[in-house]
């Protein structure tokens, strides 16, 4: 099989899926084409499933690397759920050299379509030299992201992705993530040294999510705040916090307010950790006050807010953790509780960074300190972020619940050349990308320089031009 119009046969008949969802069709179909491919969707529209089918239907096997050896086992073993898909194995440092043998023998003789596969295990010479004899299909990279610098989840063994890609003869690419702004999928694109790639972004809009953000000048008020909102809120839910510490603190709040809540944090053993996981999937837990440790893999659809109690490192991790919320589609919240002076701990993580890195973090934060702040629509400001355009206010944020972001709406201009994804030059910063466009100011992505905020008059007197 081969043609489009398989896909959604293969869909039901291989994965039991009775439709798919927007873009993921498109997606497939662009690989079986042999079109490399960028699918920029939120996390639990379904990312899987597009190089799932679309290596049940292409010959040969196809990669899939996966940063979490946890992750690689969760999507196996859902394969191995549905009894007509292909199957799939792993090979990684944690398992045997006799269980490895194995995935290997069963990827070369056909008995198994998927091979899991850490960036770390494409890095090594002997892992490439197998692969390259077995004719690989297609190359699929999962958390894409983390290939870029300006990703919110950098990791430097994904930079060895786009070598093994070419010494693998270039199988067709699929590269996949839930928060890719566009200086981010460029990068994408170029690290893994993609081919006139198709770019899919889908969904990033979640109407039923509310988007609040509460302000404070002092931390007790702050904190009797969050244990307020959270008591008086539909469970259940999620509350993100900085610290471990606060992660037990305010778990021992909330149970003093008849709320059953656990912490959980990278400090907890394995098993305690795992405790939580399950209590909070099977009910019997309303909230789990977590730092970001808690997150990667939940699919939990009913989840009916997700509060945090600090300002995260930037708006890619923001949008990822409020995602968790209102999967099923049903009215949820999510509740930034703020205050100024919660930064100075982020600014203080960032400084024990690298120069380089140190520059692009407080970047990242200062968009976070705007979507904070703004008086605008806050769902306008988060989808332009990430290049998608909502031209009217949402009428489901604090913002627009006030007014503000009607007025300010209503006076913008309607013949702006420097809308969003505008590409541009600067004398100083080089070339760059308009990222959101507001009556005085813009902020403009720089690739050597990050995110810059430019007041209008500037822009009026010549400082930027069209590239």
């Amino acid at each position: 099989m081969g043609h489009a119009s398989d896909v959604a046969s293969v869909a039901r008949e291989l994965f039991g899926w009775t439709e798919l969802r927007a873009g993921q069709g498109e997606a497939i179909a662009g690989v079986i084409a042999g079109t490399d491919t960028l699918a920029v969707m939120p996390t639990g529209h379904g990312k899987s499933a597009i190089y799932q089918v679309a290596g049940a239907m292409l010959d040969g096997p196809a990669i899939v690397v996966s940063p979490l050896i946890a992750l690689q086992l969760d999507q196996i073993e859902g394969l191995a759920e549905r009894p007509n898909a292909p199957s799939g194995v792993a090979v990684n440092s944690n398992q045997g050299q006799r269980k490895n043998e194995r995935a290997w023998s069963r990827i070369a003789d056909g008995t198994a379509t998927y091979l899991f596969l850490s960036p770390e295990q494409l890095a090594k010479d002997d892992v490439i030299e197998r692969l390259q004899p077995l004719g690989v299909s297609l190359f699929v990279v999962d958390e894409a992201h983390s290939v870029s610098s300006w990703g919110h989840d950098f990791r430097p063994e994904y930079l060895h992705l786009g070598s093994a890609i070419e010494k693998l003869g270039h199988p067709v690419v699929l590269a996949l993530t839930a928060t890719g702004s566009p200086p981010v999928r460029d990068e994408i694109v170029d690290k893994l040294g993609m081919r006139e790639p198709r770019i899919l972004g889908s969904g990033f809009d979640r109407p039923n999510l509310r988007l609040e953000v509460v302000r404070h000048e002092d931390d007790q008020e702050k904190r009797t705040a969050v244990v307020a909102e959270i008591a008086g809120l539909a469970k259940p839910g999620l509350l993100y916090v900085s610290t471990r510490h606060d992660a037990e603190r305010y778990a021992d709040d909330l149970t003093g307010h008849a709320v059953t809540a656990v912490a959980y944090h990278a400090g907890l053993g394995s098993a305690a950790r795992k405790v939580a996981y399950d209590d909070f999937h099977q009910d019997l837990t309303d909230v789990v006050v977590a730092t970001s440790a808690f997150g990667m893999g939940i699919d939990k659809p009913d989840v009916r807010f997700v509060v945090h109690a600090a300002i995260t490192d930037s708006l890619e991790s923001y949008y990822q953790e409020i995602g968790r919320a209102g999967r099923d589609d049903e009215p949820a919240r999510a509740t930034l509780h703020y205050r100024v002076e919660d930064l100075a701990l982020r600014n203080y993580f960032t400084s024990h960074s690298s120069e380089q890195q140190e520059h692009i973090e407080r970047s990242r934060l200062a968009m976070m300190r705007a979507y904070a702040e703004t008086r605008r629509c806050r769902r306008q400001f988060l989808l332009a972020y990430f290049g998608e355009e909502l031209p009217q206010p949402c009428g489901n944020c604090d913002t627009c619940a006030s007014g503000t972001a009607y007025e300010l709406n209503s006076a913008d201009g309607a013949d702006d050349p420097f809308t969003p994804e505008t590409r541009v030059t600067h004398h100083v910063w080089g070339s760059g990308v308009v990222v959101s466009a507001l009556p005085d100011r813009i902020t403009v992505f720089f690739a050597a320089e990050g995110y810059k905020t430019i007041a209008r008059e500037a822009v009026d007197l010549g400082i930027l031009t069209l590239a």
